[in-house]
């Protein structure tokens, strides 16, 4: 029931479907009570029931505790998706483990950030068997824009692109914004003009106002971004291939770890800048999480 899990309980909420919330922290958990939501104290309590199971977590190592500690509740032929950003080989034993007690998993790691969660417009990558993922296909309408993409595994492989994609271009526009700023150019002005061509995203959109504002709060962070290069690293790892752009972008976003962990991953800048003494686009100040 984090920054994404909470507002993505409550679309399913809206949609008027039945949702029991469980959460390490229970006050978290609580706070989706007034929305219509049962709180369950315990892990055990609420999946007994459930047809479907949904965990939204920081990363593979946590969702693979949970799965562990929540099979002996499970009933046989519950689906359990996934919605976290996990490593392709976790994703495949969670189907593995789930398939072994006779349930059925479905990773679906999601698009969109917080807005996404809270406007339920999320790009959905669904790795898993066609007819699980069709047979939830209204709980994934009820958070965003639903694509199968393979089997099990799959998913966090579609993730992966997406956020090396994300990574990368994050990372380009702030080069560009600073490099307006150097070079005696406006860098909001720049940013306006080259909207609309080729150079138009929605990284240029929302992370390009970000950094012109200077606003680090999270959406996404760079203790999230970093654990995704480092995932997208080894995937290409095990299939054999060498990323040299993706490799450059997750040092960048090393040189800020410990500085920057929680803020927002358009803090790329900032790794950017500490590169470039006495180079800031902008004058406002810093809006960094507490």
């Amino acid at each position: 029931m984090g920054l994404m899990g909470d507002p993505m309980a409550r679309r399913l909420l809206a949609a008027g479907l039945p949702v029991t919330v469980w959460n390490r922290t229970v006050s978290k958990a609580e706070a989706l009570a007034e929305a219509g939501a049962t709180v369950a104290p315990l892990l055990a309590d609420a999946v007994r029931e459930a047809d479907v199971v949904i965990t939204m977590l920081e990363a593979g190592p946590v969702v693979g505790a949970v799965i562990d500690a929540a099979l002996p509740a499970l009933r046989s032929g519950t689906l359990w998706i996934d919605m976290s950003s996990t490593r392709q080989a976790e994703a495949q034993d969670f189907h593995a483990r789930l398939a072994a007690a006779g349930c059925r998993f479905v990773d679906a790691p999601v698009s969109g950030g917080v807005g996404g969660a809270q406007a339920g417009t999320l790009a959905i990558m669904a790795g898993g068997g066609e007819d699980d993922i069709e047979g939830a296909r209204p709980v994934f309408e009820a958070m965003g824009r639903l694509t199968r993409v393979g089997p099990a595994g799959a998913g966090q492989v579609a993730k992966l692109c997406n956020q090396l994609i994300v990574g990368g271009t994050i990372n380009i526009v702030a080069e560009a914004l600073l490099l307006a700023q150097a070079a005696g150019a406006d860098p909001a002005s720049v940013r306006a003009a080259i909207r609309g061509g080729f150079a138009e995203s929605k990284v240029l959109d929302v992370h390009g106002q970000r950094m012109l504002e200077r606003n680090w709060l999270p959406g996404g962070q760079v203790t999230t971004q970093l654990k995704d290069m480092h995932n997208i690293l080894a995937a290409a790892a095990a299939a054999g291939v060498a990323l040299p752009v993706t490799s450059l972008v997750t040092e960048r976003y090393e040189s800020i770890r410990d500085v920057y962990p929680q803020a927002d991953h358009a803090a790329a800048l900032l790794a950017l800048e500490r590169l470039n003494p006495g180079q800031r686009v902008g004058d406002a100040p810093d809006r960094l999480p507490e």
